[in-house]
């Protein structure tokens, strides 16, 4: 079942974004500083599709593959998915 996608903010998708890949890093959250690239992580292409497919089951929210690089840090992907949030709670 989706996350109801009304009021969630930057801060909120920084925290849910830094435990995913955390996860998929097998690191601790705390770890992973919002403003380091993901590739520098060592996020490769098969992490940052299932991030995605998480991103599409728990907010309802198609985004393109390409979203951890053309967004390559945690604050710059946490942003799209606000704006891209509040453009889908505006068209619904």
């Amino acid at each position: 079942m989706p996350v109801p996608t009304a009021g969630h903010t930057t801060e909120s998708l920084t925290t849910w974004l830094a435990e995913r890949i955390a996860l998929y890093l097998k690191r601790r959250p705390a770890e992973i500083d919002p403003d380091v690239p993901l590739a520098e992580y060592g996020l490769d292409s098969v992490a940052a599709l299932s991030l995605c497919g998480d991103i599409e089951d728990d907010f309802d929210l198609v985004i393109e593959p390409t979203a951890a690089w053309d967004y390559p840090t945690v604050h710059a992907l946490a942003d799209h998915l606000v704006a891209e949030l509040a453009a889908q709670d505006g068209g619904a």
